[in-house]
């Protein structure tokens, strides 16, 4: 299996530095996009590709698709924020893992964090949805103690 983790991008950690993410409404799009067990990330990922993503099936298309961001926090001394639910609908799918981006030009698709399935997750002319943890403390897809 090509994916070996869950990992919050080296890069996206020093672009929060420079200030070119913004998680508020109104501020950067973010993307959700499937790979194939062939695609091989780390925490080295910077930038979204094309490469070993899973093919367009139904309403997902190559880019994957839009994140609708939920307004960052503070739970205690750690910070979280998170997004709703993301579905593909009508889809015939099988993906091991995904990149969650930033589409700004800032940025140049740079990746936030890299997703591990754990293996494969399938639709076959379904829905195809991410559910993402409760934007808790210690749950939250992006969390900064």
């Amino acid at each position: 299996m090509a994916f070996t983790g869950n990992f919050m991008a080296t890069s996206f950690k020093v672009q929060l530095m420079k200030a070119q993410h913004n998680f508020s409404t109104g501020g950067s799009t973010f993307k959700l996009a499937l790979y194939n067990n062939s695609a091989s990330f780390t925490a080295a990922t910077q930038s979204y590709t094309t490469t070993n993503e899973v093919a367009a099936s139904g309403s997902y298309v190559a880019g994957g698709g839009t994140l609708t961001k939920v307004t960052p926090t503070a739970t205690g001394t750690t910070a979280v924020t998170d997004f709703s639910d993301l579905s593909f609908t009508t889809a015939t799918i099988t993906a091991f893992g995904a990149l969650i981006y930033n589409t700004s030009t800032t940025t140049a698709n740079g990746v936030v964090a890299v997703l591990d399935f754990g293996g494969a997750k399938t639709s076959t002319a379904g829905t195809f949805t991410i559910v993402f943890p409760a934007k808790t403390a210690t749950g939250a897809i992006i969390r900064i103690a």
